[in-house]
């Protein structure tokens, strides 16, 4: 038992006691009004359990008086509607299409307690549910855990909700979840340049650009040896392979590794230098004779026929050692209450370090660097794993990350992602936990991929086109239930649920952001200091992060931002962020009166609000904003050979 937990058995603080004077009446009137105006149903999406007089309290707030409202469980969301929703929406924070701040999708929901005195019973589907539930307490994937009390709701209605979110948010069948449900038409507005990987014209696109010099390309070629999903249900349909191997060797060669997986190539430099992931043997197999024949023919794959460097990534941690840190991390970033939050605070950073979570950062980081270091001097780089499906998928994201400028920025980055983890069969359905299964495989491998691009953020803050805030929304999208991106093991699974003659799933791709934000939302995803003239394969300066603990930080916005106690108002990160889109929006505007002065054709300035009152967590903010300015913001249109953000600054919606 760590130091925290031996200082704070029991001190889970009981909701059930509070007064009824406390509570915030709703009127009958009030009450039908609110069901039938403000629970938003998507298509496809139907109600199955509603509370009437429930009582909200903030995380590690205010214990003696909550907000009074309708707690509702759908197919898709629990939803808790308060009479301040009836004043309008709030602007301070991301407003998502799909569902509201008071939401959460059933998918991100992790573990329910139900509350009986001061303590606390983890409550599983098949469990016996009270007739009385009087308070329960739910933690989820994203961090954020929720406090509802029934003490004033009718009897029954507790356990109602109870009941429907034990069978609802734990589904026993992919088809439970809510995409296949989700009936609205998609009409993709995917940027042009986003490659999904599904085809093989995103192969021979993506072989031709890095590939495309002799020295680089020869050792290479596309292969079509799993086509169909033939020869291993977890590779993608088509894999770039040593040109040296047959069909018929690769064919013969996956029945001895892992998975019946191969090894791949995932990107070269323009030496030649490539990298490769590979799976190990299987337990049962004793002699290293196929593995040698691999490393041989990636050897041959050099343009000067130099011997790879092998880099094993099992041999210090595994996905059962980081899921094991992430609980214990997760219980650090999540008190249940006030005095929890103090008593951690008092030795903070060594329950951190017990965690080991910034050790995984770091070794991840260690692990890119020396593969950074290795293929810079001309060695072709292999990474090998298990089946080569999850801290390969960390480490070779991390590589090209650094070594190609093209994944540097928003539209490379996400074809980065569908290339290296999606299409690479990164098993998201068990690693994410939306199934329910006896032994779970989850583990946050994804979380710990975006810490690490996080910390590459904070290091070289002009380097990378994406914010923070794009990261945080990123493993946020990550557990909703909608988008196909993240709720398949592979890509056979995700093809036969789209060609199911029965029940065929609608693929929408979590990479079109306009299905969940307005455009002042995705703005904040564009780093105003990202500059990306002059970023070349052949001119890209070497990028070395530092990767000891001590040059390491807490992703606070992602980790923290749910614990009111620890917002700066008015102050923290997202400030300094404010400024600096103001400063590059002068920047344009100086741009504009040359190109005016010029004679150069102009477009409208349009005139937006800009939030001034903002806190440190901005824009998963839980309060209202308070001062606004109307600026002149320039449109995209007028300069053309800018990105998005180049052109706009922090904006919400026109005045």
């Amino acid at each position: 038992m760590s130091v925290m937990e031996s200082k704070s058995c029991n001190n889970f603080v009981s909701y059930v006691g509070i007064e009824e004077l406390e509570m915030q009446q709703i009127d009958s009137s009030q009450r039908n009004s609110l069901i039938e105006n403000n629970l938003k149903l998507l298509r496809g999406e139907v109600l199955v359990a509603k509370a009437q007089n429930v009582l909200m309290f903030l995380p590690v707030g205010d214990l003696k008086q909550g907000t009074s409202g309708i707690l509702s469980v759908t197919n898709f969301k629990l939803s808790f509607i308060t009479t301040d929703d009836s004043n309008g929406e709030d602007n301070n924070h991301q407003q998502n299409h799909l569902y509201g701040y008071t939401d959460t999708c059933l998918t991100n929901i992790d573990e329910i307690y139900l509350i009986v005195g001061d303590k606390k019973k983890k409550l599983l589907p098949g469990n016996l549910v009270p007739s009385k539930v009087k308070a329960i307490f739910i933690t989820c994937k994203n961090l954020r855990t929720w406090s509802f009390s029934f003490k004033f709701s009718p009897l029954g209605h507790g356990k109602n909700i109870l009941n429907a979110l034990l069978h609802h948010a734990f589904p026993s069948r992919h088809h439970l979840l809510f995409a296949y449900d989700y009936t609205e038409p998609y009409y993709s507005s995917l940027d042009k340049g986003i490659r999904l990987f599904r085809n093989i014209s995103d192969w021979q696109n993506e072989f031709e650009r890095i590939l495309s010099s002799e020295k680089a390309g020869q050792g290479w070629r596309l292969s079509t040896v799993n086509i169909k999903f033939q020869l291993c249900s977890s590779l993608p349909q088509y894999i770039i392979v040593p040109a040296s191997l047959t069909n018929s060797q690769l064919t013969d060669a996956a029945k001895y590794f892992q998975g019946n997986r191969l090894p791949v190539w995932a990107w070269s430099n323009q030496h030649g230098a490539a990298l490769v992931k590979i799976p190990e043997l299987l337990p049962t197999i004793t002699e290293r004779i196929q593995e040698n024949i691999m490393l041989e023919n990636i050897r041959k794959s050099h343009p000067h026929k130099l011997p790879p460097i092998v880099i094993e990534l099992s041999k210090d941690i595994s996905v059962k050692s980081i899921a094991v840190g992430f609980s214990k991390f997760y219980s650090l970033c999540s008190p249940e209450n006030i005095r929890q939050l103090w008593i951690q605070d008092n030795n903070f950073y060594s329950l951190l370090e017990s965690t080991k979570w910034l050790k995984y950062v770091s070794y991840c980081l260690e692990k890119t660097v020396t593969a950074c270091e290795n293929l810079n001097s001309g060695y072709s780089v292999v990474l090998q794993e298990g089946e080569a499906r999850d801290l390969c998928c960390v480490i070779s994201s991390l590589i090209q990350l650094l070594l190609d400028p093209h994944f540097q920025t928003i539209v490379g980055f996400q074809s980065l992602i569908q290339k290296e983890w999606v299409a690479s069969g990164h098993p998201f359905c068990d690693r994410l936990g939306h199934m329910m299964k006896p032994n779970s495989e989850k583990s946050p491998l994804f979380l710990l991929f975006l810490d690490c691009v996080w910390q590459l953020c904070q290091q070289f803050p002009a380097e990378f086109e994406f914010t923070e805030t794009y990261l945080t929304t990123l493993w946020d999208a990550a557990h909703v239930s909608i988008f196909d991106t993240f709720i398949f093991n592979c890509e056979k699974d995700r093809t036969m649920a789209a060609t199911d003659p029965n029940t065929p799933l609608i693929l929408r791709s979590v990479w079109d952001w306009r299905e969940q934000f307005n455009d002042q939302d995705i703005l904040l995803f564009y780093n105003p200091l990202f500059n990306a003239y002059g970023k070349t394969l052949t001119e890209k300066t070497i990028v070395k992060p530092l990767y000891s603990i001590s040059n390491l930080e807490l992703w606070s916005q992602c980790y923290f931002r749910w614990i009111p106690p620890l917002v700066i108002h008015n102050g923290g990160g997202s400030h300094i962020d404010l400024y600096t889109r103001l400063l590059r929006n002068d920047i344009n505007q100086l741009r504009l009166s040359i190109d005016r002065s010029c004679g150069s054709p102009i477009d409208k300035i349009g005139s937006y609000l800009l939030q001034m009152n903002i806190d440190s967590f901005y824009p998963f903010s839980s309060k209202r904003s308070g001062n606004t300015v109307s600026t002149p913001i320039i449109s995209s249109t007028i300069l053309a050979t800018e990105s998005l953000l180049d052109a706009q600054s922090l904006i919400t919606v026109p005045d």
